[in-house]
């Protein structure tokens, strides 16, 4: 399987996106897939169940949950995670797999939006929620809380677009409403990951959701506009040494950025809705020169125009130590996976007490592939 799905990502990345995007939808989604079959459908869940149960126990402690001026911890259990407690109910790994494999198919949901796949769009909310941590203060991240529901967290500048991602998001709450909101936001990294060919990331759950005034101020996240000093001062404030950021900026293999959101524009790859180490190659193979456009600036391959790289994407090369990294993973896709694993389960796990997690050691979650 190996070999077919890297024939097959080798062959996207010699067609120019333009001609891709010619492709019937079906066969341009398939093309840039790790697997070639639908993902199936999972077992109905017993959501509506405890659902029904729990709501005259819980009644108002939802509303409370959004409004107390309590600390999270002593609210931890409101809302739908009072339902669990009030039913003795303790989610096994199976139902976890259960909302993975619902998110499995929302990612292929996507239809016309953007590449095909709402997997670049999930693994960035997954990322955006959980990079606002903050070490020092022990502060923000996704990985506890979730605070990208309130405003003005919601309204941040790096956070343009991600309603879209929130609103499926939503969807899945409604329907396993046990769960936290960021256990299933980085749950949807994890299968964003997964389903778009890359390696498993270790995932466990144990998040709670937090309120409104843990909302983290602006500023906390990646300016795409600056260089390596910003980004050692962003990734270094969350605990990233320079081999783990050039590690995460692999990231960029997928998705676009977007004028209306970012104001940059463009892909960064040949195949965006697939995980590779395509971004470090075309960061030293191709020639990238100042893009000519009205637009704020960024970089686009000389050759062909259609790609693009951010001024903190270059960086990575203008600086030696990162560059160093940049050269070990374009020559071996299996180190940037490995590597890239490492550094995805530690960001979605930023700030979490261990005595939070609902199991020692991280799960490994079965990708659609493993399940057929």
């Amino acid at each position: 399987m190996h070999a077919f799905t890297s024939s097959l990502r080798a062959s996207a990345r010699r067609a120019p996106l333009a001609s891709a995007r010619s492709i019937p939808r079906a066969s341009f989604r398939s093309s840039f897939r790790k697997y070639t079959t639908e993902a199936p459908a999972p077992k109905s869940s017993n959501t509506a169940l405890y659902a029904s149960i729990g709501l005259a126990l819980v009644g108002g402690v939802g509303y409370y949950a959004y409004t107390s001026s309590d600390t999270p911890a002593t609210i931890a259990k409101s809302g739908a995670q009072a339902t669990k407690a009030a039913l003795n109910f303790t989610p096994t790994k199976a139902d976890y797999q259960k909302v993975y494999n619902k998110i499995a198919q929302k990612i292929d949901d996507a239809g016309d939006y953007d590449d095909g796949s709402f997997g670049p769009l999930l693994l960035r909310l997954a990322w955006h929620s959980s990079g606002t941590y903050d070490k020092d203060s022990k502060t923000g991240g996704s990985s506890n809380y979730a605070t990208m529901r309130f405003e003005p967290e919601a309204l941040h500048g790096a956070n343009n677009g991600l309603h879209i991602a929130r609103g499926i998001m939503e969807e899945l709450k409604k329907e396993f409403d046990w769960i936290s909101y960021g256990d299933l936001w980085t749950l949807a990294g994890v299968a964003a990951v997964q389903e778009m060919g890359g390696p498993k990331i270790p995932w466990r759950p144990g998040r709670i959701d937090g309120v409104a005034k843990d909302a983290t101020p602006d500023g906390r996240l990646p300016n795409g506009a600056l260089g390596q000093d910003h980004l050692r001062v962003i990734f270094g404030r969350m605990g990233f040494n320079d081999q783990e950021i050039v590690a995460l900026s692999g990231a960029h293999a997928l998705g676009r950025c977007h004028a209306d959101r970012s104001g940059f524009e463009g892909p960064w790859t040949f195949s965006p809705t697939t995980v590779s180490n395509d971004f470090f190659k075309l960061l030293l193979s191709e020639k990238w020169v100042w893009r000519k456009w009205g637009g704020p600036k960024q970089y686009a391959d000389k050759k062909t125009g259609s790609l693009m790289m951010l001024p903190t994407d270059y960086a990575l090369v203008q600086d030696k130590v990162f560059k160093k990294h940049v050269e070990a993973y374009a020559a071996d896709e299996q180190l940037f996976f490995k590597d890239f694993a490492a550094v995805i389960a530690k960001l979605f796990e930023l700030g979490v007490p261990s005595s939070q997690w609902a199991a020692a050691e991280p799960w490994t979650m079965q990708s659609t592939n493993d399940q057929e």
